[in-house]
């Protein structure tokens, strides 16, 4: 027994030193540049097998000399700070802020750029007023720009006297930087938030990018629109006022409003399991159909099929003041 403990251990030990080498030698490989960081995960890599083999052959020195060298990785990678302070890309340049009066929403920096391709658009930056007690619902678009498997979460609410107010998560990029999920999980980006007009957000996925946009609107009462909006207040506004890290794993797209949604689904008595699918986001529509959150009455291939807006946006001017109403046409609603 005692000699399978030690077997157990050991191989305990040997998953804990790979996951440690395979991170440390991603680390390296997207915060040094060129051979200078080929040649350093190069020599972690070997380091971790270097530990690897201590553990199987009883010198202890080995895997201790790794685990040194790793905790001081790990300092290395905790003086990395993000910063609000970088030469943005113009779509990212600006972070929203929200301030509340009584009933009031205020958003300063709610982007309405216009865009006629990813390269070619006009700049406009709003502060737009929406009353809480207007609220109508919340909808979700899902954004399809690599297979099903992988999709971008756009969160949009309703109004009865005015057009949706929507926010997306994003990667917030310095000019000339390139997008890289594995760069992602090693503090490469920070986070942003964008606050705007869904003829801008909404438009550049089908209008500019003519990615496959499909539109569910969310079974939520007005009450739980405006918990879950006034949970989005809070976070835009810490965002604004402490930069964050953006992480392809914990901290995207869809993870951050997972959280959003849990710290106030208390209050609705509503149940949010945890699932392979809010990592998955193109499965997204399944989950919530399974959770209650969009219609369970229509079978997931005609909702999805039925939420599919792209051809509509394409047919509409990015200036149609009913832009919004007109993507919804023949969308399911929220209720039967």
């Amino acid at each position: 027994m005692r000699r399978l403990s030690f077997i157990v251990l050991k191989l305990v030990l040997t998953l804990l030193i790979l996951g440690c080498a395979l991170w440390g030698a991603g680390f390296l490989s997207f915060r040094l540049a060129g051979a200078t960081a080929t040649a350093a995960a190069i020599g972690f890599g070997i380091a971790g097998l270097a530990g690897l083999v201590g553990i199987w052959t009883g010198e202890p020195r080995l895997p201790l000399g790794f685990a040194v060298l790793f905790v001081g990785l790990l300092s290395w990678w905790n003086g990395f700070q993000p910063s609000h302070q970088r030469d943005w890309i113009p779509e990212l340049a600006r972070l929203p802020t929200i301030s509340r009066e009584g009933d009031v929403l205020t958003v300063s920096n709610l982007r309405d750029f216009r865009w006629r391709t990813e390269e070619d658009y006009d700049q406009r930056w709003d502060t737009r007023r929406y009353d809480l007690s207007k609220i109508t619902g919340a909808d979700i678009y899902l954004s399809y720009w690599s297979g099903e498997a992988i999709a971008h979460l756009l969160v949009s609410f309703t109004f009865a006297d005015t057009v949706p107010l929507t926010f997306s998560i994003e990667v917030r990029r310095e000019k000339g930087e390139e997008w890289s999920a594995l760069a992602g999980f090693f503090r490469s980006y920070e986070m942003a938030y964008v606050a705007a007009d869904e003829r801008d957000i909404v438009g550049l996925r089908t209008n500019a990018r003519r990615e496959d946009t499909r539109l569910f609107r969310i079974n939520a009462s007005p009450s739980q629109a405006r918990d879950l909006l006034l949970a989005y207040v809070k976070d835009v506004d810490d965002l604004a006022a402490r930069p964050r890290w953006y992480n392809t794993l914990t901290t995207n797209c869809t993870t951050v409003v997972y959280y959003l949604v849990g710290s106030v689904a208390p209050r609705w008595k509503f149940s949010l399991p945890l699932d392979p699918r809010v990592l998955l986001s193109g499965y997204l529509p399944g989950y919530l159909q399974q959770i209650g959150a969009v219609r369970q009455d229509i079978p997931l291939d005609e909702l999805v099929r039925r939420a599919r807006i792209g051809d509509k946006a394409r047919a509409l001017s990015l200036d149609d003041p009913d832009f919004s109403a007109k993507i919804r046409e023949g969308v399911p609603a929220a209720r039967p």
